[in-house]
C-alpha cells in the first residue's frame, strides 16, 4: 500500500526531528477490566484505552492524561491494559456496542485496516490544526478512502542494542557485515554467553523484527511490502532465501528466550546473561534508568551491499472509535495530542527514547538518541513493522511461522507453505 514506507527524504520533510514512542511495551494487569471504559458524552467524559503498559510508559501516560484534564476541556480516564491481551482485544473493542473512545495504536496500513470496516472516527478537521507536520506522516494517518484516521505522537527506530562494558569485556566491537556478525557470535558464544537474545514467550511478535530485518536486507523493502500487503508469495524461493540465512545465526540464539517475554530478555541483555538484542528502543521502558548510559546499539548487519539500506521506523499515535458518544471532545483531545507540549510531557516522563514526531517538540539530546536519528536519516527507504505495514489479522500467522521455524528450522519449506496458506485466508476476508 502506497505510503507505508516513505522514501527517507520524503519522510524526514519538514520533520526536523525522528520520533520514537515507546511501542508493544510489557505485560501488565489492566489498570480496569479491557474495555470497560467508555465515554458519556454527556458528563463530558473520555476514555482512552492504553497498551502501553511497561512501567516508565504508563507512567508517563498518566501524567499526560492529568496535564490534559487540567485543560479544562473533557475528562479522560485512561485504562491501561497488557499489550498482548490490548492486540487480541482491540477488534473487539472496536466493535462493540460501547466501545472506548480513543486508542493508542499504530499508523499506516494496520490503521486503514480498521477504517475500511467504517470502525474509526474521521478527523480531518484534527489535521487542519497540523499543519507543520510532513506529508509523509500525513500519508501514513490517511485512509483508503482519503479520510484523516490517525494522528502520529512519534516514531521510533530498531537495532542490534548490546552494553558497552559486555562488548568491552569480551574483546568485541560492533559488526557491520554478516560475516562481521557471525564473528561476534562466535566470539561472545566462546565466552560461555547465549550471543542473541530473544523473547518470545508471550511476545512472539519479536521475531518478526528478524524476519522484516532479513528480508529488507536480502531482497529489498518493495519486496516486502509487496509481500505483506498480498501482492507476494510466503512459498516464494526469495522468502525461503530469508530462512535459509537466518539459519546461520540460529545457534547464536538464546534457547531459554523462547519460553520468555521480550521483558525478561530485556533483563537478560542488561544482565551480562546474552550478548545482543534485535529490538525496538521501547525495550528501554523496561529497563532501570541507571543502565541507559551502558546502552547501545548497531544497524542490522548489511548482508547485499547492492541492495538500498532499508531500516525500521514504526510511528505511533492515537485513533478514535466512530461510536465516541462525544466526537467534538475527542477531536479536542487529539489535537492537544499532536502538540510539541503534550508529546514533550510524554518524553520527558518515559525512558527518554521517545521522540515527538511534531517538528517543534523536543527529544532528549543523548548520544543514543543522535545515533538512532543519523541511521535512519541514513536509509534509503522506511518500514513499519511487520503488522504495520499488513495488518494486525495477518499478525498470528507470522508468529505461528517464525516460532515454528525456530523450533524446527528443518521444515521450512512446509512451514512457507503452510504460512502462505494462512496468509491467503486473511487476504480473503
Amino acid at each position: 500500500m502506497a505510503g507505508l514506507a516513505a522514501d527517507r527524504r520524503t519522510f524526514l520533510k519538514g520533520l526536523g526531528v525522528l520520533g520514537a514512542a515507546t511501542l508493544i511495551p510489557g505485560c501488565a494487569t489492566s489498570t480496569s477490566s479491557p474495555g470497560s471504559g467508555s465515554s458519556t458524552g454527556a458528563t463530558g467524559n473520555l476514555s482512552l484505552q492504553s497498551n502501553l503498559s511497561a512501567e516508565q510508559a504508563k507512567a508517563a501516560m498518566e501524567k499526560l492524561v492529568e496535564a490534559y484534564n487540567k485543560t479544562g476541556g473533557a475528562t479522560v480516564k485512561l485504562n491501561t491494559v497488557a499489550s498482548e491481551i490490548y492486540r487480541t482485544q482491540l477488534p473487539t473493542y472496536l466493535t462493540s456496542a460501547n466501545p472506548p473512545d480513543v486508542y493508542t495504536w499504530y499508523a499506516g496500513s494496520v490503521a486503514d485496516s480498521y477504517a475500511k470496516k467504517d470502525l474509526l472516527l474521521d478527523i480531518t478537521s484534527v489535521w487542519d490544526t497540523m499543519g507543520n507536520y510532513p506529508d509523509s506522516m500525513k500519508t501514513l494517518s490517511t485512509s483508503s478512502n482519503g479520510q484523516k484516521i490517525f494522528v502520529p505522537t512519534s516514531y521510533y527506530w530498531w537495532g542490534m542494542f548490546y552494553r558497552k562494558s559486555n562488548f568491552a569485556k569480551w574483546g568485541v566491537t560492533p559488526p557491520k557485515t554478516w560475516d562481521e556478525f557471525i564473528a561476534v557470535c562466535k566470539t561472545i558464544q566462546s565466552k560461555g554467553i547465549p550471543p542473541i537474545g530473544i523473547g518470545l514467550g508471550d511476545t512472539p511478535w519479536v521475531a518478526s523484527a528478524w524476519f522484516d530485518y532479513l528480508d529488507i536486507r536480502i531482497n529489498g523493502a518493495p519486496f516486502h511490502r509487496d509481500l505483506l500487503a498480498g501482492r507476494g508469495r510466503f512459498d516464494d524461493p526469495k522468502v525461503k532465501a530469508v530462512f535459509t540465512k537466518w539459519q546461520e545465526v540460529l545457534p547464536y540464539f538464546d534457547p531459554k528466550g523462547k519460553s520468555f517475554p521480550f521483558q525478561e530478555a530485556t533483563s537478560a541483555l542488561l544482565g551480562g546473561k546474552t550478548g545482543m538484542f534485535l529490538i525496538g528502543t521501547f525495550f528501554a521502558d523496561s529497563a532501570p534508568k541507571d543502565a541507559l548510559d551502558d546502552i547501545d546499539f548497531f544497524q542490522f548487519p548489511i548482508i547485499d551491499p547492492s541492495v538500498p539500506v532499508a531500516e525500521e521506523a514504526p510511528t505511533d499515535g492515537y485513533f478514535a472509535s466512530k461510536k465516541a458518544k462525544d466526537p467534538e471532545g475527542v477531536k479536542k483531545f487529539l489535537t492537544w495530542l499532536a502538540t510539541p507540549e503534550a508529546q514533550n510531557i510524554y518524553v520527558e516522563s518515559s525512558s527518554g527514547t521517545a521522540i515527538p514526531a511534531n517538528p517543534l517538540g523536543k527529544s532528549a539530546d543523548t548520544a543514543l538518541v543522535k545515533k538512532g536519528k543519523a541511521m535512519i536519516e541514513g536509509a534509503k527507504e522506511l518500514t513499519q513493522f511487520f503488522n504495520r505495514d499488513s495488518s494486525d489479522a495477518l499478525q498470528p500467522t507470522a508468529d505461528a511461522a517464525l516460532t515454528k521455524f525456530m523450533d524446527k528450522p528443518d521444515q521450512i519449506d512446509k512451514i512457507l507453505k503452510d504460512w502462505q496458506a494462512a496468509a491467503e485466508k486473511v487476504f480473503k476476508a
